[in-house]
């Protein structure tokens, strides 16, 4: 399975959406280069005030753009970097990938996944009615998925551009299916 890279972005503070940019370098340990969310321990605005020793496992966030175009079909415009996302991919089911999935992204860089990004309000600040596309229900068992992207640890760092190509190496099973971080 593999797919490409559509579009990078980072912010180096905290705000919704981030600015793309030509290209990212992900730091081995730490995430993104002078994004806000770089660092070993949690770096989410909200949960650094009840768990600031907590190891970052939301370094890397990651949606795919096949999301974008569903929301089109119901009215929403939204283009990479908007939903606060810092690669934006293309031809890979991220929300189907097991926890423990190792991305290669380019020719360096490698992430291993970590888990579902959890939507916030925010997201209905950015458009109104917006949240609740971010949900679909399973109807074999009746839970909800989060569609708003993953969330990964860089395992090696390196730079990452737009058209770089995503090899997804699947970790040895049983797979665990993602959960929220």
């Amino acid at each position: 399975m593999s797919g490409r890279v559509t579009a990078v972005s980072s912010d180096p503070a905290y705000g919704f959406s981030k600015p793309r940019r030509a290209s990212v370098t992900l730091l081995a340990g730490l995430g993104v280069e002078g994004d806000v969310h770089a660092g070993r321990t949690i770096r989410h605005q909200f949960r650094m005030t009840y768990e600031p020793d907590l190891p970052n496992l939301r370094q890397v966030h990651l949606m795919h753009e096949e999301l974008f175009d569903e929301l089109a079909l119901k009215g929403y415009s939204v283009a990479p970097g908007e939903l606060g996302e810092n690669i934006t991919t293309r031809g890979i089911d991220l929300l189907s990938l097991p926890t423990g999935t190792l991305l290669h992204l380019g020719e360096q860089a490698v992430v291993e996944v970590t888990g579902l990004r959890n939507p916030c309000s925010k997201i209905n600040d950015f458009r109104p009615g917006l949240l609740t596309e971010m949900f679909a229900l399973d109807p074999a068992s009746g839970d909800f998925t989060f569609k708003s992207g993953i969330m990964a640890v860089v395992r090696t760092g390196g730079p990452v551009r737009p058209e770089d190509t995503v090899a997804v190496e699947l970790p040895p099973g049983p797979h665990r299916p993602l959960e929220r971080v």
